[in-house]
């Protein structure tokens, strides 16, 4: 059978509809076609036909469904519902089906050109009310009525209303019911010939991530939660809607990173509300230095003297400085003694609001020991686990590639989108190849601002001259602008995303890492991915799962 459209979005308020769809649908002969919803401006009234048939050699009937308990007294029309009784309705239900069935007549003979002249009733369908076998009333004979003992076999009930009670001289030809179709279907053609939307998919991705506040609504009683997911499961947005709660709430807040471009992303993020904000907001170790603590060099003054220092420091620090919450995003970028220290900072630090926002699988820092880590011991064991299992942030064939990656639960929601893009290079050449990659992009359309080149290993050049120029702050800053392209290493990437990313695999300094980088890389594009490197070294790195995934990709040559 053929249904206008093929799978109907009933809303909840549309059960009803639905009983009766999927019951006509079942019964009616396989070339009647069933429209549903079909809405018709006559003049300027606008009307709604429920459910329309359309039926070769026979006629058309247009439906009009009414739920619960339907009752007529007086001449006055009732519906019973949701549990608050019986309503009157504005419009008898029969009258209802009788002017959209006009409507229906008059619009499609003027987009026709030639008039409606097959057999044409209107009716009324009441699923879940029985309705007396010789009831009748001015202008609705009961042959125009499905009442609950109807469905049972509905198809001979609207045939016999057509063929009796229709208006109309003939029955309808298969030839101007085609016409009829082209016309209710409305087929549009996009005037690009791209079978995906970029935009509309990111839009969609912005959609879905923003309906996970759902779980902050139904964890809001629970004080120390672990949110652990994969990425592009929206955990940033999750970490940055949770602060704009408890800031509203009145409480003191620090919502922290590891990364200083996840840091200016989140201040980004917090610059434009006019309510509260959060006490601090940035990376762990300024806010350290923030209190005073003086940076020192060296990874272990980093990793363990500079925690101690903060440790030692709350333990005297008043009240009032301290937090009544903190959020961490990236947690797993954190080293235990971090926790430890962040957590003396709170006004309870047995009890206190503790919310970590993390990615057990991306561990690129080996705070844990890497993507066998298991966080459920030391300083974040108490903390409750809620899985964050699906992915938002990447259309599907990017999420393909990093998948064996994200563990057993990932699940992608995030669109089907543009296919991702290989290009074989040896790793020695990868670096230019990659720029060329860049160039290509922007020649076909691709903005700038849209896309980040990310490498492995070396840094890009354009990366290296900030660097050298000890223009940290510059650099993140021009990144946040987006005004142009990007230049990055996968490390300094995570948590941030573009539309477009360029992998470069261009070796890696500690081959064990490697599995870790190259999920962070993967997972940073959301709507294309183009990876340049060798084969070889990416099957040998990444495992079979990515070496399939990069076998389905498009093999891409940059001009």
């Amino acid at each position: 059978m053929h249904c206008i459209p093929e799978e109907p979005d009933f809303s909840d308020g549309q059960s009803a509809e639905r009983a009766v769809w999927e019951k006509l649908r079942a019964v009616l002969p396989d070339d009647v076609v069933l429209a549903h919803s079909v809405h018709v401006r006559h003049g300027r009234a606008e009307h709604e036909i429920d459910l329309l048939v359309f039926w070769p050699g026979v006629g058309l009937a247009a439906i009009e469904v009414k739920g619960g308990l339907v009752k007529c007294e007086g001449g006055q029309w009732y519906q019973s519902g949701g549990g608050d009784g019986w309503h009157r309705l504005k419009e008898s239900p029969i009258a209802q089906s009788q002017s959209s069935m006009h409507a229906f007549k008059s619009w499609i003979g003027d987009q026709l050109g030639t008039p409606l002249t097959s057999r044409f009733t209107y009716m009324v369908c009441f699923p879940y009310t029985s309705v007396d076998a010789d009831w009748t009333m001015a202008g609705c004979p009961r042959a125009l009525v499905l009442d609950r003992d109807n469905l049972h076999n509905p198809a001979e009930k609207i045939r016999h209303a057509i063929e009796t009670e229709g208006n109309g001289s003939s029955p309808l030809s298969p030839s101007y019911l085609q016409r009829i179709v082209d016309k209710l279907e409305g087929n549009v053609a996009p005037v690009d010939d791209r079978n995906t939307n970029p935009q509309e998919l990111e839009d969609n991705q912005d959609h879905l991530t923003k309906r996970q506040k759902i779980l902050l609504d139904a964890t809001r009683s629970l004080p120390r939660i672990r949110f652990t997911g994969g990425a592009g499961s929206g955990k940033t947005w999750l970490a940055v809607e949770k602060a704009k709660t408890l800031s509203r709430s009145g409480q003191r807040v620090g919502l922290f990173c590891y990364n200083k471009g996840l840091g200016q992303y989140l201040r980004d993020q917090v610059s434009g509300w006019r309510q509260a904000k959060p006490a601090f907001i940035g990376e762990f170790h300024e806010y350290v230095k923030s209190l005073g603590i003086p940076d020192g060099s060296g990874q272990a003054y980093f990793d363990e003297e500079m925690p101690r220092l903060l440790k030692e420091l709350a333990a005297g620090m008043p009240a009032e400085q301290k937090f009544d919450a903190v959020i961490v995003d990236e947690a797993q970028d954190f080293a235990p003694l971090w926790w430890e220290a962040l957590l003396a900072c709170l006004k309870e630090p047995d009890t206190g609001q503790v919310y970590a926002f993390m990615d057990d699988q991306q561990d690129v820092y080996r705070r844990w020991g890497g993507r066998t880590a298991d966080f459920t011991y030391g300083p974040t064991s108490d903390l409750i686990p809620i899985h964050v299992d699906e992915n938002l942030r990447n259309t599907m064939s990017i999420a393909a590639t990093f998948k064996e990656f994200a563990g057993d639960h990932f699940t992608p929601k995030g669109g089907k989108g543009l296919p991702v893009r290989f290009v074989q290079s040896s790793t020695d050449e990868a670096l230019d190849v990659a720029s060329d990659c860049m160039d290509s992009l922007i020649d076909e359309g691709w903005a700038s601002n849209q896309i980040a080149l990310l490498t492995t290993k070396n840094r890009h050049p354009i990366h290296q001259d900030y660097f050298e120029r000890e223009a940290i702050e510059e650099y993140w800053k021009d990144f946040h602008a987006h005004e142009s392209e990007f230049y990055g290493h996968v490390l300094g990437f995570k948590g941030l995303e573009r539309s477009v990313v360029i992998l470069c695999v261009n070796g890696f300094k500690e081959a064990d890492r490697a599995p870790e980088q190259l999920y962070v890389g993967l997972s940073r594009a959301r709507s294309l991915l183009v990876v340049v490197g060798d084969s070889a070294v990416l099957a040998e790195a990444g495992g079979r799962g990515l070496e399939l995934a990069l076998r389905q990709a498009e093999a891409w040559t940059p001009a």
